[in-house]
């Protein structure tokens, strides 16, 4: 050992606090400082706006990119009360926030407003009600204009408008695409959601994408599959369930082309599982089960025609799983695939009864399903 000894004590820790650790390491919060991270702040704001409309408590969410490079975040619900605004833009919470199946997480830990508002040059809360607007403003997490009255208000809502800090993310800017493609998402996996999408920084004029899908994820399997070759059957097959032994509901959409190949997305809570899990297993089996009963009943086949592999009910297969579940087990530090056995079991009860009455209301497009596998089976 060198006699050159390191002394190493308590005055070399370095104790960050508050808004100050998130300005510090900004990744730790929103992913990166490029353009992940900056995204990623639009999500950490809508977060809370979003779930306002999912509890019923708001009709819409307005997000739009301005000019001058800020994001603002409106919401038509109650207005934030001014004690609790202040609370959530300015202190870390105690630990991650557990998201049952009743919230949509699009922050990455729950910390929402609290990390938008440490890492932008510039943050501004308007509330309105009462037929009053009240502005506060604040500088890298620091306020600087306290709660002001700002004249009359049409309505209620809250709206935070802010400029993420150059200093931290540079000059890179928002792509549209990157935003539009997660909230058409999570519209289509929460049929209550109202979200428009607004950029007003081209010169031609503003673009804008209005995310609603009354049809759920019917209309996300039909969107899916637009450049999936011919449909088997012309409808979207689709249903969603309680399933007490899983402790939630789980989504179902689907539809069979005739096309090689399969594209299946699974979600759990509304966030993607690109790892699959148990809901995507519970899936498999239970259309493996599904079919196989059909292709029993309709009777034995010729020794020149096999039956669908055990594996192959996906051939051609464009489908959406979603389950929301009030305890989700995740495997992995960034939850991208699902655990608990219950949930396959569950899921896989449901689709078996659930396409194996749809089979039996429909036996024309059951038996062209099966024709489609069995075609699939023979290039195998």
């Amino acid at each position: 050992m060198s006699k050159d000894r390191i002394e190493y004590d308590a005055s070399h820790i370095q104790v960050l606090q508050g808004l100050e650790a998130i300005r510090k390491k900004p990744g730790m919060y929103v992913g990166s400082s490029g353009e992940r991270g900056l995204h990623q702040l639009v999500f950490e704001v809508a977060d809370r706006a979003v779930n306002e409309v999912l509890a019923g408590r708001a009709g819409a969410v307005h997000i739009t990119l301005t000019a001058d490079g800020s994001v603002r975040v409106a919401d038509d619900g109650p207005a934030l009360p001014a004690e609790e605004a202040d609370a959530l833009l300015s202190r870390l919470p105690a630990g991650r926030r557990h998201a049952g199946r009743h919230v949509v997480a699009l922050g990455l830990g729950g910390t929402g407003l609290c990390v938008a508002n440490a890492l932008s040059s510039r943050l501004t809360t308007e509330l309105r009600h009462d037929g009053v607007r009240l502005l506060r403003e604040y500088e890298r997490g620091k306020e600087v204009t306290p709660l002001t009255p700002a004249g009359p208000a049409a309505g209620t809502g809250t709206v935070i408008t802010f400029r993420p800090d150059t200093e931290i993310f540079g000059t890179a800017p928002y792509a549209f695409d990157v935003l539009a493609d997660r909230f058409r998402e999570l519209a289509f996996l929460n049929r209550a959601l109202d979200l428009t999408l607004t950029d007003g920084r081209a010169a031609d004029g503003p673009r804008s994408e209005r995310f609603r899908f009354p049809d759920g994820a019917r209309e996300f399997v039909a969107f899916l599959g637009a450049g999936a070759g011919e449909p088997v059957h012309p409808e979207v097959f689709g249903f969603e369930r309680e399933v007490p032994a899983m402790g939630g509901t789980v989504e179902v959409a689907l539809r069979w082309h005739d096309s090689p190949g399969e594209r299946v997305l699974s979600f759990a809570n509304s966030s993607p599982t690109p790892y699959g899990g148990t809901h995507a297993e519970g899936l498999r089996d239970g259309l493996a089960a599904a079919v196989g009963a059909f292709t029993r009943e309709r009777g034995p086949l010729s020794a020149a025609e096999p039956g669908p592999a055990a594996d192959g009910a996906g051939e051609g297969l464009v489908a959406v799983v979603s389950v929301k579940l009030d305890r989700p087990e995740f495997q992995g530090a960034t939850h991208g695939m699902l655990g608990g056995p219950a949930v396959r079991g569950g899921v896989a009860e449901a689709v078996r009864e659930e396409l194996g009455a749809w089979f039996a209301r429909d036996r024309k497009t059951a038996a062209a399903v099966v024709s489609r596998l069995l075609r699939g089976s023979r290039r195998a």
